[in-house]
C-alpha cells in the first residue's frame, strides 16, 4: 500500500470546468443566476462553457492518467441530477453523464472521490423558500443525498456532503458577495449580516446531518464508503505576540472552522462563539442532537494561506463587514509587510508552516480524526497582457507545493492522521467571484479553443508522484498506512 496521493479538480456545473449549463436538461443554478448581474464577476465572465469538461472529460481522464495520480475529486452539479429539487422528476440525463465519468475513471484506475455541494443550489429552492434560510433545505438535500448514494454509491467510496459551506454562508448572508447576495449593507437589497448567516449555517450543519444519516442507516454497510464534510481552513497567527491577539487567533479558529464542527462532532457550537453571540447563534433540539450522533467518518481540510488576527474585544479598531462578531481584523499585512509572499488572490500568501500547524489543530481538538488535504494551490494572476510563455513557467507554484507538501509531511511525523492529498487544480477555470483572472491549474487551457498545456507545474507533480524520494524520507512508515488505497 502507498500514501494516497491525489490529483483535485473540481468537476462543477457553472462556477468551475463543467460548462453545458444549461445541456441535458440541466435547470439554472443560482451561481447560474448570480453570475448575470453586472458586476458580480470581476471580468464579467459566466461559466456557461468553463473547461467544457461535460464533453471533455475523457480528454482530462487522460490528463489525470498521464500524471500518475490515483484519486479525482469532483462535485455533483445538484441542479443536474435535480432540476427542481424534490419537487420534480430525477434527471435521467444527469445520471448518465455521472455514471459514464465514474465508470472512465474506475477503467483508469482512478478513485473518485465525490462532493454533494460546492456552493450551487437548483435556483428553484431559492425562490420557492428562501435555500438556507429555510430548515426545508434540509429534506431537499437529505432527498439529493440519497439519489446519489443509490445511483453512483456501488462503485464511490469517498464522499463529502458540503466544499466550505463557511465561506458560502459568509459570502452568501454576512457580506453579500455571493448568492443570495443578503446583507445588511450597501452592496444588498435585503439580508441581516448579524443573524442570517447563523440559521444558514444552522440549516447546513443539520443537512449535512440528514445526509450523513442517510447514509450510515441505509447504504453505507453494504456499499462500504465513508462521508465527511470539507472547510476552509486558514490558519491564523497572532497579530502582536500578547494574549489578546493569542486569543484573538483562537477565535478567528472557532468563528470559520469549529463552527461547523464542534456541532458534527460534539453536538454543540463552540464556547468561543456562544460568549460572544449569545442567543444570535441557534441551539440544537433533542431531535436535532440526536441526528448529530451519525458525525463523520473523514474532516476535509482546504489549506492554502495563513492571516494575521488582530484583537478588536479588549481595544478598539476598524472591523470589516466580514469579521465584525469575530471582533478581531484578520490580515496579511503587519506594519506593511506581507505575512509571507503574496499570490495573484488576495489573503493567499505562501506561508508553508501554515499547513503543519493547522492540520495539527485539526488533530488535537477533533481527537485525530482522519483528514484528507482537499485543496492546497497557488494561484496565478491571468490576464491578455502576460505572455502564455510565462504562465508555463509557473515556478511559484512548483515552489509553493513543494513547500507545503514538506510541512504537511513534518505533520504527519507528529501522529496527524492525514490520508490523503489533493492539488487544486487539474486544470485552469472559472473561479467563482474573479471569473478568469485567476488561474489555479497544472494545465494551461486557453479558453478560446479550450486547449489544455502542461505546465512546469504539471511535469514537477509527475515526477513527484512516480519518485516522491525527498517526501518519502520524513513520511511515516508504511506499516502506518496500510489502511490507505493503494
Amino acid at each position: 500500500m502507498k500514501w494516497l496521493f491525489l490529483i483535485y479538480s473540481f468537476v462543477y456545473c457553472l462556477c468551475k470546468i463543467e460548462g453545458a449549463y444549461l445541456e441535458g436538461n440541466k435547470s439554472l443554478s443560482n451561481w447560474d443566476v448570480f453570475s448575470r448581474i453586472p458586476g458580480k464577476i470581476k471580468d464579467g465572465s459566466n461559466a456557461d462553457v468553463a473547461d467544457d469538461h461535460y464533453h471533455l472529460y475523457l480528454e482530462d481522464i487522460e490528463l489525470m492518467d498521464s500524471l500518475g495520480v490515483n484519486s479525482y475529486r469532483f462535485s455533483i452539479s445538484w441542479s443536474r441530477v435535480l432540476p427542481r429539487g424534490r419537487f420534480g422528476e430525477i434527471n435521467p440525463v444527469g445520471i448518465q453523464f455521472y455514471n459514464k465519468l465514474i465508470d472512465a475513471l474506475l477503467l483508469k484506475g482512478i478513485t473518485p472521490f465525490v462532493t454533494l455541494n460546492h456552493y450551487d443550489i437548483p435556483q428553484e429552492l431559492e425562490d420557492r423558500y428562501g435555500a438556507w434560510l429555510n430548515k426545508q433545505i434540509q429534506e431537499d438535500f437529505g432527498y439529493f443525498a440519497e439519489v446519489c448514494f443509490k445511483a453512483f454509491g456501488d462503485r464511490v467510496k469517498y464522499w463529502t456532503t458540503f466544499n466550505e459551506p463557511n465561506v458560502m454562508v459568509n459570502g452568501g448572508y454576512r457580506t453579500g458577495i455571493y448568492p443570495p447576495n443578503h446583507c445588511s449593507y450597501d452592496n444588498c437589497t435585503a439580508g441581516d449580516s448579524a443573524i442570517e448567516p447563523y440559521i444558514a449555517a444552522h440549516n447546513v450543519i443539520l443537512s449535512h446531518a440528514t445526509a450523513a444519516d442517510i447514509y450510515r442507516r441505509k447504504y453505507q454497510v453494504n456499499q462500504g464508503g465513508s462521508i465527511g464534510i470539507v472547510l476552509c481552513s486558514y490558519w491564523y497567527e497572532p497579530y502582536d505576540d500578547v494574549p489578546a491577539d493569542q486569543w484573538a487567533a483562537q477565535r478567528a479558529l472557532a468563528f470559520d472552522l469549529a463552527w461547523f464542527l464542534d456541532p458534527i462532532i460534539y453536538g454543540e457550537y463552540p464556547p468561543e462563539m456562544r460568549e460572544i453571540l449569545g442567543l444570535r447563534l441557534p441551539t440544537f433540539s433533542p431531535e436535532e442532537k440526536k441526528k448529530l450522533e451519525s458525525k463523520l467518518d473523514f474532516i476535509g481540510v482546504n489549506h492554502y494561506s495563513t492571516l494575521y488576527a488582530k484583537d478588536c474585544m479588549f481595544s478598539p479598531c476598524n472591523l470589516g463587514t466580514s469579521n465584525g462578531d469575530l471582533l478581531a481584523v484578520l490580515t496579511g499585512l503587519r506594519g506593511g509587510l506581507p505575512i509571507g509572499s503574496p499570490t495573484a488572490m488576495p489573503t493567499f500568501y505562501v506561508v508553508p508552516q501554515g499547513m503543519e500547524k493547522m492540520v495539527m489543530y485539526f488533530k488535537e481538538r477533533y481527537n485525530n480524526t482522519p483528514m484528507f488535504i482537499t485543496e492546497n494551490g497557488y494561484a496565478q494572476g491571468s490576464s491578455d497582457k502576460i505572455p502564455m510563455k510565462d504562465l508555463l513557467n509557473d515556478t511559484g507554484r512548483v515552489d509553493y507545493l513543494r513547500s507545503y507538501l514538506d510541512s504537511l509531511s513534518r505533520a504527519m511525523r507528529k501522529g496527524a492522521d492525514v490520508r490523503g492529498y489533493f492539488v487544486w487544480s487539474l486544470i485552469d477555470n472559472f473561479e467563482w467571484l474573479y471569473g478568469y483572472t485567476l488561474r489555479f491549474g497544472l494545465y494551461y487551457v486557453d479558453y478560446s479553443t479550450l486547449k489544455r498545456t502542461p505546465k512546469l507545474s504539471a511535469q514537477w507533480y509527475q515526477q513527484f508522484l512516480h519518485s516522491p524520494k525527498t517526501l518519502k524520507k520524513q513520511m511515516p512508515s508504511e506499516s502506518k498506512l496500510q489502511h490507505l488505497p493503494s
